[in-house]
């Protein structure tokens, strides 16, 4: 999976092994992949991870999730010390992916291309 994100003066991007998580709204990263990607942080939001314990998070800026042909643009949750990438509900949607249980990995729902409409972003 590719991960990209800057202005026009600079584009960053990182290739990096995320893992489906149906029960994330979005996409993963810890500090170290956002300071890579030289993400800015426009909010904070309390989540609650699967530990159980509510705690604030920062969100970023949207950053291009890519996966083969298909990418989708959305903001991105930063988990300080988080040991996986992960690949949540909304980008697998926009991507029409699902996960594969049991290779843990995400699949075309309609095969290995995307799919023939087009969303505007």
């Amino acid at each position: 999976m590719r991960l990209e994100c800057g202005l026009l003066k600079e584009i960053r991007q990182i290739t990096v092994e995320a893992m489906p998580d149906t029960g994330t709204w979005t996409l993963v990263i810890n500090e170290e992949t956002r300071q890579k990607l030289g993400l800015a942080i426009e909010e904070a939001s309390q989540s609650t991870p699967a530990d159980g314990k509510t705690d604030t998070y920062d969100v970023t800026e949207g950053v291009r999730i890519q996966w083969k042909k298909r990418r989708v643009i959305l903001p991105v949750v930063v988990v300080p010390g988080a040991k996986d990438i992960l690949l949540g509900a909304l980008p697998l949607e926009a991507m029409d992916l699902m996960v594969d249980p049991v290779h843990e990995q995400p699949v075309g729902v309609h095969g290995d291309q995307p799919p023939r409409v087009l969303y505007a972003l």
